[in-house]
């Protein structure tokens, strides 16, 4: 018998021979009860679950995969030295989690950022040091024009868009009801077509999309998003690495947080391997029911990417607007891909092992080396449109991306020592990444409905974040309010 469908399983021959009998499903261990059960053990599912037990409440954290991270992924490669397969960086501004690494006893190094930057356009290649005015974007004379007006424009027009309330600006239907593409278009002189190359680019990396995917208003909000209450969000802090959301890595990798976090709470606390498939709730608690576990809470704090809260059984329904958001909020593809050498040899020719590339998959690439630069590490992104094209095919991909090093980087890039590849798309308990993306429409129809509890049932993820929304500072003030708001109705 599946018990999710009950549906009964046969096997003929067997049935003919008169040997197989239907069997019951096993029943249900006996009920877990605790204060509070915490769905997804992520950034912001541990943080909750972290806060919570500070606050003396009883905690159970029940997680589909079988590991802590959710969307970071940290593969050690060498003792000390991490792939870094998700979630990476950490920047000015991202005061959450910068405290909780901390906290948590993690050390910061630098993204390194010596020397020269290399570009790839037009089939030509050159480099260019990373410096204001345009920050991590190049100098390129066909896409100046453009960036010397759409970065300050994007940046000024962020800046009325309300933090965790999008939906609320002045303008949010006329943004809404476009697409980012759309709205761009008239906007740029886009020479030779250069400039939406650059920002494809761009966009891929930062969202795992296209600019025709994602509504206007989605992107200033996540512009205005990267930042603090005292320091408004800017475009060039999302792509900078010097200042900006690329500046430093944690040395312990950043899975480390969730590792960390859930040594603290101990394994009695955490239920790995144990995807949820229904969530019931009634005026004195919440049951959270899988495949043979029940564990009973007064609230619960659902922390896992809307698309999967989506795909959740829930008794009572949930309100039509919270089922409709999440029907048409989708997530990103990124796929990246690290290759792993016996030292970073670019260096030595001066360049910094980041660079722009205008053709093929992996269109932005940065250099993962650890601290002691005892291994060569390359990472490209491949998102979007170039994710959809090649993401079927990993052996063309792998050739894909390698030829996009030895573009920017020489023949040595071809040496591969090791190779690694996290396809964010076909990871089944993400089903994208690196954060959900908001198509015209969404945000002014339903936006209010993402982040409002719904009885007992409160909802954390880095979707769910008004400062640095997409990001693990992010996850970090979702799981924070969650257990606000869940400690003011206890």
């Amino acid at each position: 018998m599946d018990p999710t469908r009950r549906r009964l399983l046969t096997a003929p021959a067997a049935l003919a021979a008169g040997t197989v009998a239907a069997r019951s499903p096993p029943e249900p261990a006996e009920p877990v009860e605790v204060d509070v059960v915490v769905v997804g053990a992520g950034i912001a599912g541990l943080v909750a679950a972290r806060e919570l037990v500070k606050a003396g409440r009883s905690v159970m954290v029940v997680e589909a995969r079988d590991r802590v991270g959710g969307r970071t992924w940290s593969h050690e490669v060498a003792p000390g030295v991490f792939a870094e397969l998700g979630g990476t960086w950490v920047g000015p501004t991202q005061d959450r989690v910068l405290a909780l690494i901390d906290d948590l006893g993690l050390n910061l190094f630098d993204q390194f950022t010596d020397g020269q930057t290399v570009y790839v356009a037009r089939g030509e290649r050159s480099t260019f040091r990373e410096k204001p005015p345009f920050g991590a974007a190049p100098p390129d004379p066909l896409i100046v024009p453009d960036l010397a007006v759409i970065n300050a424009w994007i940046d000024r027009l962020a800046r009325k868009v309300p933090v965790g309330a999008p939906w609320k600006a002045e303008d949010a239907a006329a943004l809404d009801r476009q697409t980012l593409e759309s709205w761009l278009r008239p906007r740029t002189l886009n020479l030779l077509g250069q400039s939406q190359k650059n920002l494809s680019a761009a966009f891929e990396a930062l969202f795992g999309a296209e600019a025709r995917e994602m509504s206007a208003l989605f992107f200033l909000h996540y512009v205005a998003c990267a930042g603090t209450q005292g320091m408004p969000g800017s475009f060039e802090r999302l792509l900078n690495t010097r200042a900006g959301a690329q500046e430093r890595k944690i040395v312990e990798g950043a899975q480390s947080i969730c590792t960390r976090i859930a040594a603290e709470l101990g394994a009695a606390r955490l239920r790995l391997s144990s995807p949820v498939e229904h969530i019931a709730q009634n005026d004195s608690g919440v049951n959270v029911i899988g495949r043979h576990y029940v564990v009973r809470g007064k609230r619960a704090i659902v922390a896992v990417p809307p698309t999967l809260a989506g795909r959740i059984r829930y008794e009572p329904a949930l309100p039509v607007e919270r089922d409709q958001f999440t029907q048409r909020l989708g997530m990103g593809w990124l796929i990246k891909c690290e290759a792993v050498y016996d030292s970073p040899f670019w260096r030595a020719e001066g360049l910094n092992g980041s660079a722009v590339i205008n053709e093929g998959p992996a269109r932005s690439v940065f250099d993962m080396s650890p601290p002691d630069a005892s291994r060569g590490m390359l990472l490209g992104f491949v998102g979007g449109d170039a994710a959809r094209s090649v993401a079927h095919t990993p052996e063309a991909l792998r050739r894909a991306v390698i030829d996009n090093f030895v573009t920017c980087f020489g023949e040595k890039a071809r040496e591969v020592r090791e190779w690694y590849v996290a396809d964010w798309g076909r990871e089944e308990w993400t089903r994208g990444c690196p954060t959900a993306i908001a198509p015209p429409g969404l945000l002014t129809a339903y936006g209010p409905a993402l982040a409002a509890p719904v009885g007992r049932i409160h909802w954390a993820g880095t979707e769910t974040a008004g400062y640095w929304t997409g990001y693990m500072d992010g996850a970090v003030r979702s799981g924070q309010r969650a257990v606000g708001e869940v400690l003011a109705a206890t």
